[in-house]
């Protein structure tokens, strides 16, 4: 498991590109046949990924960064396949997850099992964890069931919709909130007008994009941004004092999760247009 330390809100200005992409870009996610987290600072988030294609995989906890005996001793997660047809059997129950499913894993939870049902088209699992200090029931969410709202337009190029899983009109949880945003053809920018929201960090995963595309994700402080090129089926993480919006060359999808001080989906703190630089 990789350990990441964000910088601070002062330190960041003084990064290169290089240094930007290692602190707040996930690049390698997806591996084949392989179970991919990092442990962010950044309100204890994990980040991860599982691609079984030619058997299982179990989540396991990890005695060094997390100190557990499995890894929802203490914790919760969200999952979302972005990928085929797949299984994940949480202790003794299996849930049949399609592609943009999503399950929500309580506390207290020993066994994580991922499966996919054809090895030539394999499910791809997308994982966020945060601590949990109540447990939830586990819950499967289709992606036919998620809370839908449309919002932006095409003549602004922000036509969006945003499905929402866990939240606190959805599925129930300690402090995760998850859900992912889909644009239409021809949009490309999204949360913009930018936000921050200091009571809690956010992470970004883009996907849906082919190789020529890339996201021009804008990051830092609205008075002194950076920007970070992401591409495919990458993940940035973001701060409670880093705005978090982009735009890029095609329309594209994205899996936001969060997690800290409360659940509560607009609260947020907005950045007036004229104020970013």
């Amino acid at each position: 498991m990789e350990v990441r330390y964000s910088p601070d809100v002062k330190s960041y200005k003084n990064l290169n590109t290089n240094d930007l992409r290692k602190s707040f870009l996930v690049e390698n996610l997806f591996e084949k046949n392989k179970v991919c987290s990092i442990y962010s600072d950044a309100d204890r988030a994990i980040i991860g990924s599982v691609v079984p294609v030619n058997s299982s995989l179990l989540l396991e906890g990890n005695k060094k960064e997390m100190s557990s005996n499995y890894f929802a001793e203490r914790r919760e997660l969200g999952i979302i396949n972005i990928g085929g047809e797949g299984s994940i059997t949480a202790d003794d129950k299996e849930y049949i997850m399609m592609n943009k499913d999503a399950l929500y894993i309580g506390r207290g939870t020993k066994k994580v099992e991922f499966k996919s049902k054809d090895s030539g088209n394999s499910a791809k699992y997308y994982f966020v964890s945060y601590p949990s200090h109540r447990e939830f029931t586990t819950s499967h969410k289709k992606f036919s069931d998620a809370e839908s709202v449309s919002l932006g337009s095409s003549k602004d190029a922000n036509k969006r919709t945003i499905y929402k899983y866990i939240h606190l009109n959805g599925v129930k949880s300690s402090q995760l909130v998850m859900g992912l945003t889909e644009l239409d053809e021809g949009s490309v920018w999204n949360t913009m007008p930018a936000h921050t929201h200091i009571r809690r960090s956010e992470i970004y995963m883009y996907f849906n994009l082919d190789k020529d595309s890339v996201v021009f994700h804008m990051m830092g402080k609205s008075d002194e941004t950076r920007h970070l090129i992401i591409r495919n089926e990458q993940a940035v993480i973001s701060p409670s004092w880093s705005i978090h919006c982009g735009a890029a060359t095609k329309n594209y999808s994205f899996i936001w999760a969060m997690g800290g001080e409360n659940q509560v989906f607009e609260d947020m703190d907005p950045v007036a247009m004229d104020s970013l630089k």
